[in-house]
């Protein structure tokens, strides 16, 4: 008897589909394992560690691949999985290690299109590369989906009862991984994507401290008065850098004229050990404006910044950024000020000075503070200034690669030549105000790698620092009728560059401060005193280097003027410590500073 056609033919309709369904399935689970064998050759991780990083994780696709019967369903459940992974091969590609930090996640979510839309399109190779890996992969398993096909009984049970099996050997290379461990944290912070998922977790909790901040520091209050009086108006003004590392400046000894204009200052003066207390934009610049140092990060939620210190001192305050709003702290701390402006594009920073000039001869307030917050350097650095100020060439914008670095290199000194410009013409304007005691501080909120040696390190903000992203630039310029004003010479003595010993081109030794991709020490880094002085004097003038000094943005001590002082008149938020041991508490050198004028 004859077996019916048709049958047959479903039958091996079904076997087709149930075939295709379960390629469909390896091809999941393989595209989701790659960043775990990329971080098994990347990171320092014990034989052990590797084994569980690889077994849990394939273990755990296999069996979330099968759960269900429908495949297609289970591999766009697993989208957030996908889109981890794509994220990490990008941070892969930017920086060559580390997991996706708590940074990551936050300068994600508080960056602009414009912004993202820079970086995507010069690191394409990357973004090429994720999108030939998963597009498809959700693709097909949308077609899955539609067409309703299942994967066949045996194959589920067989995919299923492996990757338990290989997550069961992860699990027990665990226990040898924490014997070897140092910190005794390995499922946490070395096994895929758990220890992303963590560092989400972390970020998800910082952003609701920031969306409280209101509400945490309503209480707070400096208790600000003046401690002295600068004749006539006064007018200072705070410049926040963006991405400005030291090593591209002329004043710092840089072979190349990224400083012709404030090389001409002679009443300028230069710290040269100055140290950013984050390598983000979203935690260096809170840190700044603010009285709270790296230890004391809580804090940063309960105290209010320099706007409403100012304000408490009688200043009418100003905050003008070059930046969008962010949606993070940054904003928070802006909000305080009296008048908070926001510029759009071309977004060039002589933009700011337009502003300053424009409120300086319609206001008539007789105390005046302007905090300036740059877009600097940021990348992409060829749209950071005019084509006037295109000195180095070429200087298109080219994908990031190491055969671009000169090209990339010149765009970045260009911007560093317009920030030069910028600042020596706000300095001019100051100069020329009559009647006026006016300052201007400078300094950037971190640096920037450029490919800088053979770990191909690009941008800022990766997981692990570089000095190239530590040591940033910072000045200070007072008016001559500030000056007399001011207990002592703030400008110092001229400090002779021969007298110090030079270490390597910038400054300061690579090989001690670079071990494994890592900075050593990084908790106490800091540069050579007199880094990266040039063998030829500077115009500029250096602070006294004896003394007690401070890492990070408050290395600024030696300025020794009297600071305001701060006061809690109760707790600022519930389930905080008394602090009428700290009531008059003093403020770290960076706010004494400012504090001061």
């Amino acid at each position: 008897m004859n077996a019916d056609p048709n049958k047959n033919n479903r039958r091996r309709t079904v076997k087709t589909r149930s075939r295709f369904t379960t390629l469909l399935t390896v091809y999941f689970f393989v595209a989701l394992i790659i960043p775990n064998c990329v971080l098994a050759n990347t990171e320092p991780y014990s034989v052990w560690t590797v084994e569980a990083l690889i077994l849990m994780p394939l273990g755990f696709y296999m069996m979330w691949s099968v759960a269900l019967r429908r495949s297609g369903i289970m591999i766009w459940l697993a989208f957030p999985f996908i889109f981890l992974c794509a994220f990490q091969i990008v941070l892969l590609y930017l920086f060559g290690n580390s997991i996706i930090a708590t940074d990551m996640f936050t300068n994600l979510v508080t960056t602009n299109p414009g912004e993202a839309g820079e970086l995507l399109s010069n690191i394409y190779p990357s973004v090429i590369l994720v999108c030939v890996m998963y597009l498809p992969l959700l693709w097909f398993a949308a077609r899955e989906i539609g067409h309703k096909r299942q994967i066949s009984h045996t194959t589920r049970m067989n995919v299923g009862l492996t990757g338990a099996v290989l997550m069961a050997l992860g699990m027990l290379a665990l226990w040898p991984a924490y014997r070897v461990s140092e910190d005794r944290h390995v499922l946490r912070d070395e096994i895929f994507p758990l220890n992303v998922l963590y560092n989400v977790h972390l970020s998800a909790t910082e952003f609701c401290k920031a969306y409280n901040f209101e509400e945490t520091s309503e209480d707070f209050t400096y208790g600000a008065s003046r401690t002295a009086q600068a004749p006539g108006r006064e007018i200072y003004v705070y410049v926040i850098g963006e991405a400005s590392r030291a090593m591209n400046w002329q004043l710092y000894g840089y072979d190349r004229e990224t400083n012709p204009r404030l090389s001409q200052v002679d009443d300028l003066i230069v710290f040269r050990d100055m140290l950013t207390q984050s390598n983000t934009t979203h935690k260096s610049v809170p840190l700044i404006l603010s009285s709270v140092a790296t230890d004391e990060h809580p804090e940063l939620y309960r105290r209010k910044g320099l706007p409403v210190l100012f304000n408490e001192a009688g200043f009418e305050t100003w905050f003008i950024s070059n930046q969008s709003p962010q949606g993070a702290m940054i904003d928070k701390l802006a909000r305080d000020a009296d008048h908070l402006i926001y510029i759009r594009s071309p977004r060039h920073d002589m933009q700011l000075l337009d502003v300053v000039r424009r409120a300086v001869e319609s206001n008539k307030a007789q105390k005046m503070l302007f905090i300036l917050h740059c877009y600097g350097s940021h990348f992409s650095y060829h749209q950071r200034y005019p084509r006037e100020f295109a000195h180095f060439r070429p200087d298109d914008d080219v994908a990031i690669s190491r055969e671009h670095v000169q090209t990339l290199r010149n765009a970045y000194d260009n911007s560093i030549l317009y920030t030069d410009f910028f600042l020596s013409e706000t300095i001019q304007y100051l100069r020329g105000l009559r009647g006026t005691s006016s300052a201007l501080l400078y300094c950037a909120d971190h640096g920037e790698d450029i490919l800088d040696d053979r770990r191909e390190r690009f941008l800022h903000a990766s997981p692990t620092t570089t000095a190239y992203q530590l040591y940033v630039a910072s000045l200070a310029w007072f008016s001559d009728a500030y000056r007399p004003a001011r207990r002592g010479n703030p400008r110092g003595p001229r400090h002779d560059p021969r007298a110090v010993p030079h270490h390597g081109r910038h400054g300061f030794d690579p090989g001690e401060l670079h071990r494994h991709g890592r900075v050593a020490g990084q908790r106490g880094l800091r540069p050579h005193p007199a880094a990266p002085l040039s063998e030829r004097p500077q115009r500029g003038r250096t602070l006294p280097q004896d003394g007690p000094r401070r890492g990070g943005h408050g290395g600024i001590p030696q300025i020794r003027h009297r600071a305001l002082t701060c006061t809690r008149a109760r707790p600022a938020c519930r389930g905080s410590t008394p602090h009428a041991a700290r009531k008059q508490q003093r403020l770290p050198a960076r706010t004494a500073f400012v504090a001061s004028l």
